[in-house]
């Protein structure tokens, strides 16, 4: 079940997002900043996914807000053991439905070329190649994908 804003869970959001970051490449300044304060996330109009299955987290993603019609998908992450579950399209399904029922007109995600998975799943919810090459906060991106709503 997907829980969306429960204050409860932001320890594991924060504990997922640094093991997929780490194990693909490494912790950044801005990672450091938002595991400090996750919940300005919520608190600055944003949104955060939690899946909980049998009373555990077991994926989450957020929506960060950059004004009323556009956010960013953004700390999609799933425990290792339970990927390939669906637990990712189903956060991703849920934070889409989110945005039509607040009525954005856009959302858009940064990424990485090499996260081939992930590349695949956005494609298939619709996501489109904004830009590619070096991000200017994040080393470890290098693509930017958008959907129009």
């Amino acid at each position: 079940m997907v829980i969306v804003n429960e204050k409860q869970y932001l320890s594991e959001f924060i504990q997922l997002n640094e093991a997929w970051i780490t194990h693909y490449f490494k912790l950044e300044d801005a990672d450091i900043a938002l595991a400090n304060n996750p919940a300005r996330i919520i608190e600055d109009g944003g949104y955060i996914f939690s899946f909980v299955e049998n009373g555990h987290v077991v994926g989450v993603c957020a929506l960060f807000k950059d004004d009323d019609a556009v956010f960013q998908l953004a700390r999609m992450a799933v425990k290792k053991e339970c990927q390939g579950k669906g637990y990712g399209e189903a956060l991703l399904s849920a934070a889409i439905a989110k945005l039509r029922e607040i009525k954005a007109s856009r959302v858009y995600l940064l990424s990485n070329t090499l996260l081939i998975p992930a590349i695949n799943l956005y494609k298939k919810y619709g996501f489109t190649v904004f830009s590619r090459g070096q991000h200017p906060v994040y080393a470890r991106c290098d693509i930017v994908m958008e959907k129009f709503l």
